[in-house]
């Protein structure tokens, strides 16, 4: 072998699969620990098959039918049977997910019915919005350009506006941005919150909790039109 030091895998599964609803029990937050380590695998099989020089349609034959000498083809068979199971455990994992999220959304979508409707029956009520000050997260994001015509722009995005929340992601788990683009990728045509300031440093700062769509159809690029940068 050329690379005795390649990085080797386990020839079975090293984490209990996600298919057939083993995962509609775990909490979001589990949900999310479990989708950080179902890609972090990934990634480390992904190194496997770079250490080889192979990728997953690499054919691990030499011309004549034979299996070729240069390469571990057992190892690189298992990795990627390894790969295709757990892209499979993903796309099932982030469907879980994404139904908490909707289901998320769809409370505090009831719950500001809820406030707004016992407003309209009692208007001096101690129950409106304005009355009782809803916990702010720190920012993390600034947006800096808005697209016309984007879904930014038609969800009310604005340059200037810091952002608190983007859909589950907020301060302390954003991974500069990273998770914003899974949160977008993840939730493309479906409705996510985003909480956003403006107007910060003006004695008026407006906090807004806006719904963004992402999608593709728009007429330019990306999902969602904008450039966001981390504070």
């Amino acid at each position: 072998m050329n690379n005795l030091h390649a990085p080797t895998i386990p020839s079975g599964p090293t984490t209990r699969p996600v298919a057939n609803g083993g995962v509609a029990h775990l909490t979001f937050a589990e949900l999310q620990r479990k989708k950080d380590n179902v890609e972090a695998e990934l990634k480390a099989l992904g190194g496997v098959l770079d250490s080889h020089g192979v990728d997953m349609n690499t054919s691990l034959l030499t011309p004549d039918g034979f299996p070729r000498a240069d390469i571990d083809v057992a190892q690189i068979r298992t990795t990627r049977s390894r790969i295709i199971h757990l892209r499979n455990d993903y796309k099932d994992l982030m469907a879980v997910i994404e139904k908490h999220l909707h289901e998320h959304f769809a409370s505090l979508q009831d719950g500001d019915e809820t406030v707004a409707a016992a407003a309209a029956a009692n208007p001096d009520s101690s129950m409106l919005r304005d009355a009782v000050p809803e916990p702010l997260d720190q920012p993390f994001a600034k947006v800096n350009t808005v697209v016309e015509n984007s879904p930014a722009e038609t969800a009310g995005l604005k340059a200037g506006d810091v952002i608190r929340n983007f859909g589950y992601v907020n301060y302390s788990n954003h991974d500069n941005l990273r998770r914003v683009a899974q949160c977008v990728q993840g939730n493309e045509g479906q409705n996510i919150l985003v909480k956003v300031s403006r107007g910060s440093g003006n004695p008026q700062v407006q906090e807004l909790r806006l719904t963004l769509i992402p999608r593709r159809d728009w007429g330019g690029r990306g999902l969602l039109g904008c450039h966001i940068l981390p504070l």
